[in-house]
């Protein structure tokens, strides 16, 4: 059986399984300025007019949007292109701040203007340090800009498991999370697959042919110099190369594909693309395109003529076996460095992004200083969320309350644990620590039968740096919590607040 052309992103919502990907614009711009809309938007016609009609985006990847508007509005003119409505994916990726409605409105009005759009079709949201909230806050306020119409579904992109359970059990309606998934990648495949499959969420997935390293150009080749592969996406998925083995890794894959290619009369890249497409939680691939350069539509349409047999996969799974698999979640890249984006290497955002909150010296202790989290509790009960002590940090008991008062995940202990944990790892960070530096956690429970999901949450926090711990059930929480959390940090001797003026 084959995989079929089109693939159903929600229940109202059909797509092509492989959407064309746009982030190469940025790259392609980088050197002689902006594209040419009406000539760029013309190579988007030839894909669709190809059956590859579904578009992916982002507001960093240059004039993208532009380009895409430039698209929709020859469609809605008349100009063929194929048979089915166009649909067009974005993202939007604020720097962490305030998420107040009027930011919000503003990024998806600024989107809707470039694509010449009165609703987008698919709003997919990326965040850059889970530490601070307000992904929250800004996805319930996409949220209600989709009740009002000015967006038909929302997603996310790179999201790990956690804070994907975390939006969920909020009762966000997040149809898709866009991640990185190939055969060099094969962290979605665990996880975030049974948790995407158990609640509706489809994954949309990236890096399929590891920016053009996955194909019958490299098979058998040496190992390129840094200047052969110079432009961002080949440089990002080489890192990948690197981390699963080495070139030698990548050859073995290459030559496994080779051997099934042959058989099947098809390219390296359709076999990669369908090993990707036939894990049952993609909806599909976002294959790459530099416009007006190379165009793989009639090479891609090919992926859909053939079926990948026992023999195939086994082939695949034995070439696999001899590399090493990346650890961690989806979307771990994004947040520690190095890393590269379509707009290059942004490593230095993790150093440049704002805390949550900021620590102040208490009055008459020069040794003193505390941070406040805006909780109207903390100057009525006379507390602080967390007090630093020379080196040493303690942070009060801490429940998966936000900004506004607001329980998140109400009844979900796992996904209330993952939102304690961020702001103790953010109360730290105020305070010039960070979770490395715990020593001890106490976790208070209200059901002890919730202790596996919480205790699994903690421990992709703290499984490498193994601090004491204590979980205890307690008959009544004040609140509606199913748990709350403390923790103490000591950090290394002469360790700078970074405010302190001293």
């Amino acid at each position: 059986m084959t995989h079929p052309l089109r693939s159903l992103l929600a229940p109202d919502f059909e797509i092509s399984s492989i959407v064309t990907g746009l982030w190469q614009v940025a790259d392609q711009e980088r050197a002689n300025g902006p594209l040419d809309p009406e000539s760029a938007s013309s190579t988007l016609l030839d894909y669709a007019r190809a059956g590859f009609d579904s578009f992916d985006m982002a507001d960093h990847y240059g004039s993208a949007e532009i380009i895409a508007g430039r698209f929709l509005q020859r469609v809605a003119s008349g100009e063929p292109a194929g048979g089915a409505r166009p649909a067009v994916f974005t993202k939007w990726c604020p720097v962490p701040g305030s998420m107040t409605r009027e930011i919000v409105r503003e990024g998806v009005d600024r989107a809707r203007k470039r694509l010449g759009v009165e609703t987008i079709d698919l709003m997919q949201f990326h965040w850059w340090s889970f530490d601070h909230p307000g992904y929250l806050d800004a996805m319930k306020e996409l949220e209600a800009l989709r009740r009002e119409g000015l967006i038909r579904h929302i997603g996310v992109t790179n999201f790990d498991t956690a804070h994907l359970r975390v939006l969920v059990k909020h009762g966000i309606p997040v149809v898709s999370n866009q991640i990185s998934f190939s055969l060099l990648d094969r962290r979605a495949a665990g996880e975030m697959s049974a948790f995407c499959l158990e609640h509706g969420v489809r994954l949309l997935a990236y890096g399929t042919l590891a920016g053009g390293l996955i194909s019958e150009r490299w098979l058998g080749q040496p190992e390129p110099a840094p200047s052969a592969i110079a432009d961002w996406s080949k440089s990002k998925y080489k890192r990948f190369v690197d981390a699963i083995g080495g070139w030698s890794a990548l050859q073995g894959i290459l030559e496994a594909l080779a051997k099934i290619a042959f058989k099947n009369d098809v390219s390296l890249a359709n076999i990669a693309t369908r090993w990707t497409l036939d894990h049952p939680a993609v909806a599909a691939v976002v294959v790459g395109a530099r416009l007006g350069e190379r165009d793989h539509s009639a090479d891609n349409a090919r992926a859909f003529a053939f079926t990948l047999d026992a023999r195939d996969k086994d082939a695949i799974a034995a070439a696999l076996a001899t590399t090493r698999p990346l650890h961690g979640d989806c979307g771990d890249e994004y947040r520690r460095p190095p890393f590269l984006t379509a707009s290059g290497d942004l490593s230095h955002h993790l150093e440049t992004l704002p805390k949550v909150y900021k620590a102040e010296r208490v009055e008459g202790r020069a040794d003193r200083w505390r941070v406040d989290s805006g909780s109207v509790w903390e100057p009525i009960a006379g507390y602080s969320r967390a007090v630093r002590v020379g080196e040493r940090i303690l942070v009060s008991g801490t429940t998966a309350t936000n900004g506004s008062g607001e329980v998140v995940c109400p009844g979900d202990a796992a996904g209330q644990t993952v939102f304690i944990l961020d702001k103790i790892a953010a109360s730290l960070a105020a305070l010039g620590g960070k979770l490395e530096d715990v020593i001890r956690t106490r976790v208070y429970l209200k059901d002890a039968d919730q202790w596996e999901p919480v205790s699994r949450a903690h421990g992709r926090y703290f499984g490498h740096i193994r601090p004491a711990n204590t979980l205890l059930e307690i008959s009544r929480l004040v609140g509606d919590y199913e748990v709350e959390i403390e923790a103490e940090a000591v950090v290394a001797p002469g360790r700078p607040i970074e405010n302190d003026p001293l």
